[in-house]
């Protein structure tokens, strides 16, 4: 595999997981009722309540859940693909890791901004 192939492919290794896993991560850190993907996904979400607190990542529609997201993937593409002078596992780690690096910031912000554990 060449290593243009290689970089492409940590990086939808690592995207992939998180799209996989996304909702699993929403529902660890926010205990917001979602579940797995193939387990009912958001059907058990605090969002659908009509009173109480409201998860962050699901409470700004599509448009707020997709700026989280793509706020993740891409510094994971960018990390599997752009420091050449990484090997091919230092650049799949540091992508894979952005995930609950990144995603633990943007849920602490969110879950502050919008007084979640208050």
């Amino acid at each position: 595999m060449t290593p243009g192939k290689a970089s492409a492919a940590a990086a939808l290794f690592a995207i992939g997981l998180t799209s996989v896993f996304f909702i699993d991560f929403c529902h660890l850190v926010f205990q917001c009722g979602c579940d797995h993907l193939w387990a009912g996904a958001d059907a058990e979400c605090n969002i659908h309540n009509a009173d109480g607190r409201h998860c962050p990542f699901c409470s700004f529609g599509w448009a707020g859940y997709g700026i989280t997201y793509g706020g993740i993937v891409v510094p994971q593409a960018l990390l599997a693909l752009r420091p050449k002078r990484w090997t091919l596992w230092r650049r799949l780690s540091a992508a894979v890791l952005a995930f609950p690096l990144i995603g633990g910031l943007e849920a602490l912000a969110l879950g502050w901004a919008t007084g979640y554990w208050n």
